[in-house]
């Protein structure tokens, strides 16, 4: 009797591994998750955000893995995402063109208190849509297991 049960959990144990390396050979493929942090208003930090997004997309393309990227800009990085005054704005353009994965998250909050200290209403780039609060954004990417990379 102890024999047959040690027998059937040594059977269900090879299957699961031959069922999970059978499953893992057919699709090959691994999915990443990655966010990054703008949370500067300068342009060389805004330019090796978007340099590091091409090449982990390339990466992973050529290595025939998926990868979903977010980008969340507040405070002084959310200048990043403004139609007005982005020093990046044509390749946030073109980025969202090339690698569709890509989401721009700008924060609310900052929105808003900037927009109350300018005395006027800041369009986003077009690429990018709003979330109620950049940091909290970040806490809950990471809390679904998401890579947080703050160049």
């Amino acid at each position: 009797m102890k024999f047959a049960r040690t027998f059937a959990i040594v059977g269900i144990a090879a299957a699961s591994a031959v069922s999970f390396s059978l499953a893992r050979a057919d699709f090959g493929k691994k999915e990443h998750h990655i966010v990054f942090q703008v949370s500067r208003g300068d342009a060389p930090t805004m330019n090796l955000t978007l340099n590091n997004i091409v090449n982990v997309a390339q990466e992973y393309s050529a290595s025939g893995d998926s990868v979903e990227i977010e980008v969340v800009a507040y405070g002084p990085g959310l200048t990043m995402l403004r139609n007005d005054n982005s020093p990046v704005k044509d390749r946030l353009k073109s980025i969202k063109a090339s690698i569709p994965d890509v989401t721009f998250s700008a924060c609310g909050n900052t929105l808003a208190k900037a927009e109350k200290t300018e005395g006027k209403k800041i369009e986003l780039a077009p690429e990018a849509r709003m979330v109620k609060a950049g940091v909290i954004r970040l806490a809950e990417l990471q809390e679904k297991g998401w890579t947080y990379i703050k160049p």
